[in-house]
This record gives structure tokens, C-alpha cells and sequence, in this order.
């Protein structure tokens, strides 16, 4: 990929600075706190000699790769595509420098604070696809970053991240039912992973107004809704096994309004599912 710009590309010192200060505006933007982009892109210009409209394109550009990197971005800098991939590495080694930037107890500040605000049950709804969620920039290419620096298993080992998600659905559930008028089966909610731990493939037991089983499989992400995940080849088997009860409650952007939709089995027609490793036994 190159520099769709003018002039010369840009260096590791100056992508490092720029994506500091992408960093600072999107910490503040993220705990409703006031900035001004323009004034920061003329603190840059002095520092940079680069123009206002080619710092204004590289903040365009650090939103599109923190969007393949499952990250959440800066809403008024609108994703383009075409950037150095020296750029990817920049936003990495601030990442990787900084592995607690939406640490635990920001994270689930965040999730009670979109709790308060929005008092009744969280709305899952179906699953994004090109007709109701078009792609601020090419689906494809997104998938590709995703794919080639393990967007998935970054998410997977951020288990505060999933123990707040989990604990997001565990009240929406329990709000749910309370407002059916199932006070009874409320109480009864289980939060499977944490109460009864791992392997079940779920994460919380929950029901349907009417008494039925739900089995809720929590998959929570700071990225957009089209970031992938992993899934176990255990919840894999509960999800053909019960597949009437089972429930995939994919939550995205969940460190600014945390957002969900359910996908219910066969998975395979809702997602393409690939093997990312294998068992391998000596013969």
C-alpha cells in the first residue's frame, strides 16, 4: 500500500508522533471530553512539515487501521484505505506499548455508565450484513488486517474485556425478564463462565419469558461489528447440539456504546468459519 498524498513517505518518528496525538483525542473522545481537532492539527503542523490536509488524511488513515485492528476510532475522522503499511506498525508499537489503555476498571465503568444511560434492555439485533450496515471502507481489505495480525485472538486474550461483555448481556438478560414480568426466572440467571467456570460453551443460562432454556455465548469486542472472533470447537458442539436454545451475542464497540446482534446455529450460514489450529498427534 502506498501514501495516496503528495510528497515524500511518511517516517517512523513522524508516524509515532502523529498517532500519539490520534491517541490522545480518541481517550478524551471516549470519556466525553472536549477537544479541538483543529486546534491539535496546528500543533502537529509545527511540529511536522506536513500541511493541515496531509495530517487531516493521516488521521483518516490511523482510523482505518485501528478499525482492521478491532480498535475503536475517532468518529470524526471518516476511515481511508490507502496508507504506508509502515503505518500499521506505528499503531501497533503504541498498542503494544500500552496493553491496559482501556484498561479493566475503564472498561467496566464505561459498560455501567451505557447501563444508566440507556435503562432498558440492551436491543440485540440481527446480524450486520452490505444492505444494512454498508462498510465505512472495503469489507474485504479490513478482513485481510484482521487475519494477518490475530484481530481475534487479541480480543480473546483480553479477558477483562470478556468478562465485562458477559456481565453487560447478564443484566440485559436479567432487565428482560424482569420486565416480562418473570421476577421468578430472573433470579434464577446463571452466569455460567463465572459461577459454574469454563467448557460448558456458553457463558450464561438464561430463559425465555414463557420458561424455555437460553444459552448465551458472549463475544465482545472494542472494534466494529464486523470484527472477527474466535470460537471453540466446544461451543461449536453445543451450538449443533442445542440448537434451539443456543445464542451467539456478538457485542462491538464496546468501549464507547457497546452495541450487539445474535447470530443462532448453523453458524456456517451467517459467518465462514476457518480452522486456525490443529491437534497433532505422532503417528
Amino acid at each position: 500500500m502506498s501514501e495516496s498524498g503528495k510528497g515524500k513517505p511518511w517516517s517512523d518518528a513522524e508516524i509515532d508522533l502523529i498517532v500519539a496525538d490520534y491517541f490522545a483525542m480518541l481517550a478524551d473522545e471516549l470519556v466525553h471530553q472536549a477537544y479541538s481537532k483543529a486546534a491539535r492539527n496546528r500543533q502537529l503542523q509545527e511540529l511536522l512539515p506536513r500541511s493541515r490536509g496531509s495530517i487531516e488524511f493521516k488521521h483518516q488513515n490511523i482510523s482505518a487501521v485501528l478499525l482492521g485492528l478491532g480498535q475503536p476510532w475517532i468518529e470524526g475522522y471518516k476511515p481511508a484505505a490507502n496508507f504506508q503499511n509502515a503505518l500499521i506498525d506505528g499503531v501497533l508499537r503504541w498498542l503494544d506499548a500500552r496493553p491496559d489503555w482501556l484498561a479493566p476498571g475503564r472498561l467496566t465503568s464505561l459498560g455501567s455508565a451505557a447501563l444508566r444511560e440507556y435503562p432498558a434492555p440492551l436491543w440485540i439485533g440481527p446480524p450486520p450484513t452490505q444492505r444494512n450496515e454498508p462498510p465505512p471502507v472495503d469489507a474485504a481489505f479490513m478482513a485481510a488486517i484482521g487475519r494477518k495480525y490475530d484481530v481475534a485472538e487479541r480480543d480473546a486474550r483480553n479477558r477483562a474485556l470478556g468478562k465485562a461483555g458477559e456481565e453487560l448481556v447478564l443484566d440485559h438478560e436479567r432487565r428482560a425478564l424482569l420486565h416480562a414480568g418473570r421476577e421468578d426466572l430472573a433470579g434464577k440467571v446463571r452466569w455460567t463462565a463465572v459461577q459454574d467456570g469454563d467448557g460448558f460453551g456458553y457463558d450464561i443460562a438464561s430463559f425465555e419469558p414463557d420458561g424455555r432454556e437460553r444459552l448465551i455465548e458472549v463475544k465482545t469486542t472494542n472494534g466494529w461489528e464486523r470484527t472477527p472472533f474466535h470460537i471453540t470447537r466446544n461451543e461449536l458442539a453445543m451450538a449443533d447440539e442445542r440448537r434451539d436454545d443456543w445464542h451467539l451475542v456478538r457485542l462491538w464497540d464496546f468501549a464507547r456504546t457497546p452495541r450487539a446482534f445474535a447470530l443462532r446455529p448453523p453458524l456456517e450460514a451467517h459467518a465462514e468459519l476457518t480452522a486456525t489450529s490443529f491437534l497433532a498427534a505422532l503417528r
